[in-house]
């Protein structure tokens, strides 16, 4: 797919990956529609990067957890401009808590993570669906990671959430097919806020990696878009992690 010209949805799109790939996706000449939650004031700072590059984007809030709010967003951003063509889902959320506390791992924990982490991935999927059948083209990325594939990550919570991930875009790629694909990008250590106060054990991590070096938003926003793009793919869990889990 060429994503010149085409209307791009990026969940959680005003910091880290999501705005790298906002980014990415202007650079290429998308139109692109930055979500965000509570972070507004990065969606609308990532609105202003592509606006000052003479792209065009809006930003709109949603909270992807929640099934109506998700519809709300889409039929905004179809009505502004009039499809959606690309689903970027990045939406995350995680909470740090040692695997061996389970007692930690409360109900409201596994509910919180997996209602925006599987159920919104879901939700925002389904809810663009229909436009991209009807354009008879469409391309979706869900966001996994390798915590997800070792059973490791900041809660166990969290690890599992990234699996059903995994699952879900297997899934999805079944049901949405032949219209419109859909792929999982899985990275490894990423040097984003999320490892905000763990730097030191970031700089440790690094010369153990095969590739010596932790991945930036950028160099996951380049495999998103090529993905979006190939389209002779579907249903592929694609991990990039300068050797991670090797």
């Amino acid at each position: 797919m060429d994503l010149k010209d085409k209307v791009a949805l990026v969940t959680g799109g005003g910091t880290g990956i999501g705005r790298a790939t906002s980014l990415a996706l202007a650079e290429r000449g998308a139109y692109v529609a930055v979500n965000y939650s509570r972070s507004k004031t990065d969606a609308d700072e990532t609105v202003q990067l592509i606006m000052n590059k003479g792209g065009r984007a809006i930003a709109i809030q949603a909270d992807v957890s929640r099934d109506q709010e998700v519809r709300e967003m889409v039929r905004q951003v179809v009505e502004q401009f009039g499809t959606i063509d690309v689903l970027v889902n990045n939406a995350s959320i995680t909470r740090h808590i040692p695997f061996d506390d389970l007692e930690a791992a409360t109900e409201e924990v596994w509910d919180e993570l997996y209602n925006v982490n599987v159920k919104g991935m879901y939700y925002c999927a389904r809810a663009v669906a229909s436009f991209m059948k009807t354009n008879q083209q469409g391309a979706i990325v869900n966001l996994g990671s390798i915590a997800g594939q070792t059973g490791l990550g900041s809660s166990l919570p969290y690890a599992v959430s990234k699996a059903a991930v995994h699952g879900l875009t297997k899934s999805l790629a079944r049901a949405l097919a032949p219209d419109i694909r859909v792929n999982c990008v899985v990275p490894g250590a990423v040097s984003t806020r999320w490892w905000a106060g763990r730097e030191e054990q970031m700089k440790r991590l690094a010369p153990h990696l095969l590739l010596q070096r932790i991945s930036t938003p950028e160099d996951i926003a380049t495999l998103i878009c090529a993905a979006l793009e190939q389209e002779a793919m579907t249903g592929q869990i694609i991990t990039v992690d300068s050797g991670q889990t090797l």
